[in-house]
């Protein structure tokens, strides 16, 4: 059990100050920026997949030594905390994902506004709901994450 926390702890921090330093090293030496991307994704890919499996089969591992000693005590709390762990990932995917999507649709937004405000200042008030909109989707992320957290 002890290794699989080790693993944990050590692999993620490891990996993610080495891919960028892979990546880096890759576009100095002349390969193209869409090779060092698919680096990037298959090395996240590989650690998400890495913390999964070890939080998990820890997880696991810390049930086995838990078991009720009689059969009158239920295993309840430690399906408790299970849905907890879990909630609290669902969560945290939930916001970020949100956090990740508005902030593509203000980067698409935001400029056109500015071009659009710029050419004619009357389409200020129309240019201002696009990049709000935008910005809501972050919000609903988080209130979705709000909602999941008083669930639990």
């Amino acid at each position: 059990m002890l290794f699989f926390l080790l693993a944990v702890l050590i692999v993620p921090p490891a990996v993610l100050i080495s891919l960028p330093a892979i990546t880096f090293r890759k576009n100095t030496r002349g390969k193209s920026a869409k090779k060092a991307l698919l680096t990037q994704f298959a090395g996240f890919a590989v650690l998400m997949v890495l913390v999964s499996v070890l939080t998990f089969s820890v997880s696991a591992a810390d049930k086995a030594v838990d078991a009720p000693v009689s059969q009158n005590e239920s295993a309840a709390p430690s399906e408790k905390s299970n849905d907890l762990g879990l909630g609290l990932i669902a969560a945290g995917m939930v916001t970020g994902l949100a956090g990740i999507g508005g902030g593509i649709a203000v980067a698409a937004g935001a400029p056109a506004a500015i071009a659009a405000t710029s050419e004619d200042p009357k389409t200020f008030g129309k240019a201002l709901i696009f990049v709000a909109l935008g910005e809501s989707i972050a919000l609903y992320g988080v209130v979705i994450s709000i909602l999941i957290l008083n669930k639990l």
